[in-house]
């Protein structure tokens, strides 16, 4: 039962690697071109200004992970249907769509990590430029640098599914009716800290944070949303 089991959840990675642009080459794609910007701008600063003291980064490393919550959207939306077609079990396109984003997550991780070491070990590719070693999410070391960089993309990955899921179950009131509540949720949260004083406290805990927490709370946020989803999935409507 179990190799059954197993089996037919890797045939649901590899139904959603049917089309790798998705899950591999859009990321990539955009990856590439951030970096390349991101460059290009480094090197004519570079060039144009004699004397640098500090060395340059930018936040252009973000833009594949949160692409990967549009792939999470697309991954239940396009594939989900035609799972049910070939009578994949509910469960099984759960896990092999979970088992697939994890791999994904995994592989790009690691390559923010080698970029991140070849940063290092060039002095940000020999003009003090960095893409990938960002000092606050490195500054407890390449393993949590590495969790960082695995736990964004799952996230914004399971937020897309999330919404998706949602969407297939209950309809897109249900999801628009989420979002009003999460936003009334964040309003009065920033009503009541204003009227209580509480801002400092707020402050302090954001001062607080270290890299290793943000992975935690948000690979916290992944698993909450992915156990939602499960639920959610069991009624889907294909």
């Amino acid at each position: 039962m179990t190799t059954v089991l197993t089996t037919r959840t890797a045939n649901v990675v590899r139904m959603q690697l049917i089309n790798r642009k998705i899950f591999i080459w859009l990321p990539l794609i955009i990856l590439a071109g951030a970096f390349a910007v991101s460059m290009i701008i480094y090197g004519a600063i570079y060039a144009s200004v004699d004397d640098i003291t500090e060395p340059m980064y930018g936040g252009g490393s973000q833009a594949p992970l949160w692409y990967f919550a549009v792939i999470g959207i697309q991954a239940m939306s396009m594939t989900f249907p035609f799972s049910q077609a070939m009578s994949v079990s509910r469960r099984e396109f759960y896990v092999g769509t979970t088992m697939t984003a994890v791999l994904a997550s995994l592989g790009f991780a690691l390559l923010y990590l080698v970029g991140g070491l070849i940063e290092k070990a060039t002095n940000g590719w020999g003009i003090d430029g960095y893409f990938f070693a960002v000092p606050w999410i490195w500054g407890q070391g390449a393993a949590v640098a590495t969790l960082l960089y695995f736990m964004a993309p799952m996230l914004t990955f399971t937020i897309g599914f999330f919404a998706a899921t949602i969407y297939k179950r209950y309809g897109i009131t249900a999801l628009v009716l989420i979002g009003v509540a999460l936003a009334l949720v964040i309003a009065l949260s920033v009503l009541g800290t204003s009227l209580g004083g509480g801002w400092p406290a707020v402050g302090r805990w954001f001062m607080d944070l270290t890299p290793l927490k943000v992975g935690g709370y948000g690979l916290a946020l992944t698993a909450v949303l992915s156990g939602i989803s499960f639920a959610a999935i069991r009624r889907a409507i294909p």
